[in-house]
């Protein structure tokens, strides 16, 4: 059944910011060996790459004496989570972590990295993605008296791993792996180690990095750029690298012949000068321009894009199309958070401080404008109004990516069909809820050329259905996922 056409409850209650994909998570862990490098600093410096992949809390954990010390904070990387940063420094060992919550709620108790103690002492854990047999293994270790101190999954990997650690952390680590259902890319610190561990399916994307050196994880190659390190490699699906006084040495855990990379990476999560598995984010988005403008031109004057992750389609569509690029929306990059619970006037106006119109380049003139993908559709919506009352004569909407029509359990934040305009109405409905003058989407089959060349295969379960995991008992059709959200 559909929904109705008009603005229904379910998409009346969303802010601006909930009218997109969720960032997931970023992970980061080094060791310096010496380098003269301080691992604290480096760690600030990579969260701070990172911090697009979410920006409700951040934290760090190094290794000294022993023992492991963490200092966490709720915000941004370069908000209050400074102030108690320099005790951190003068350590050879950190991981990182900033966090969105998929899995939990966005409390401070639930900021990573987590530490818990093992046979083998402490250990820290930093996870981007989501366990979907979570429940089940946490009721299983409280049933053996583990004790939890939070809500989220990655505290019940920490405990699954310290459960087995007396048998040698990368055997624990590998039975830990054995049961575990879902998405991880890991980080883990102990008292001379960082490790870094991507899931048997590679869901979500794990990188290693050198200098003088040191060796580096981190959820993507960008945060190598911002410390003067060189990408080394992805690390494998199913892959235990770790890096320690011996160097860095390398255990396959799982072999895994299905891998299922988050395609969404490309879309819109990654940072555009972030590699992943053999593809470069910025051609990918390019590609994908160059791809709309062939199988949906349109009679326009000029092209634009929905700043940032937009504008490599932008300018790929342009180029294939032969048609001038211009700036129609300029976004105000210090808008932070609002706490004001919204009406409909207060999210009017967060659209309006975040993006604002420019009237002299878009007046008169029809507009054809990219933008990454459609979640709920609601953004859409007031942007291309903002663009007609700019003056724009027609507006164009071209999306590089397919419709959004099904929900993620893998660390993706659109918890129900309900919310997804894409699994609720046809591209006519949505243009007309919209209010442009004409809507395209990207297929899945040029979506699948956008990244033809990767070391890896895709995990595109938001557009076509096919999960790589059976979470049949985890989503209700037309209701939300039955996980713990």
């Amino acid at each position: 059944m559909r929904l109705p056409l008009q603005l229904p409850a379910p998409y009346e209650r969303l802010k601006l910011g909930d009218d997109c994909m969720k960032e997931e998570c970023g992970v980061f862990g080094i060791y310096t060996n010496g380098s003269g490098l301080d691992a604290a600093e480096a760690a600030y410096y990579g969260l701070f790459a990172l911090q697009h992949r979410g920006q409700e809390s951040a934290g760090v954990a190094v290794s000294r004496k022993g023992r492991i010390d963490c200092h966490k904070a709720m915000g941004l990387v370069s908000g209050r989570f400074n102030d108690g940063l320099g005790a951190l420094k003068g350590c050879t060992l950190a991981i990182g972590h900033v966090r969105y919550s998929t899995t939990g709620d966005s409390l401070l108790v639930n900021a990573q990295p987590i530490v818990v103690e093992s046979p083998l002492g402490p250990l820290a854990l930093a996870h981007n993605g989501n366990i979907i047999n979570a429940k089940e293994l946490r009721e299983e270790l409280e049933a053996e008296g583990v004790c939890f101190q939070t809500t989220i999954d990655s505290e019940v990997i920490a405990a699954l791993i310290a459960k087995n650690s007396k048998e040698g952390l990368v055997e624990s680590i590998s039975l830990a792996m054995q049961r575990l259902k879902g998405s991880y890319a890991l980080v883990l610190l102990t008292r001379d180690q960082i490790i870094g561990v991507r899931d048997p399916k590679g869901m979500r994307p794990l990188a290693l990095g050198s200098l003088e050196g040191a060796y580096i994880v981190a959820s993507e190659s960008c945060a190598f750029d911002t410390i003067g390190a060189e990408f080394m490699r992805d690390v494998r699906p199913g892959e235990i690298v770790i890096a320690g006084r011996e160097g860095l040495k390398a255990h396959q855990a799982i072999r895994s012949t299905d891998t299922a990379l988050c395609i969404f990476e490309y879309v819109y999560f990654a940072r555009p000068d972030s590699d992943i598995d053999g593809i470069s984010v910025h051609k990918a988005r390019e590609r994908a321009g160059e791809l709309l403008a062939i199988s949906s031109p349109a009679d326009v004057d000029v092209v634009s894009a929905v700043p940032d992750s937009s504008l490599p389609a932008a300018m790929g569509y342009a180029r294939q199309a032969g048609l001038p690029f211009i700036i129609a929306l300029s976004k105000n990059r210090y808008m932070g958070r609002t706490f004001i619970e919204p009406s409909q006037d207060q999210r009017q106006m967060d659209v309006s401080l975040k993006l604002s119109a420019l009237k002299r380049n878009v007046r008169g003139k029809r507009v054809l404008l990219v933008d990454d993908s459609i979640v709920r559709g609601t953004t859409s919506k007031y942007i291309v109004a903002m663009l007609k009352t700019a003056g724009a004569k027609e507006v164009h909407l071209r999306i590089s990516s397919p419709p959004v029509m099904h929900p993620c359990c893998f660390g993706i934040d659109t918890s129900s069909y309900e919310q997804l305009i894409g699994a609720n109405h046809s591209v006519e409905e949505i243009r007309r809820f919209i209010g442009a003058d004409a809507l395209s989407y990207l297929s899945m089959e040029d979506l699948h050329k956008t990244v033809e060349f990767a070391a890896c295969d895709f995990c595109a379960a938001c557009f076509n259905g096919k999960y790589p995991e059976d979470v049949s008992a985890l989503i209700q059709r037309g209701g939300k996922h039955v996980l713990d959200r």
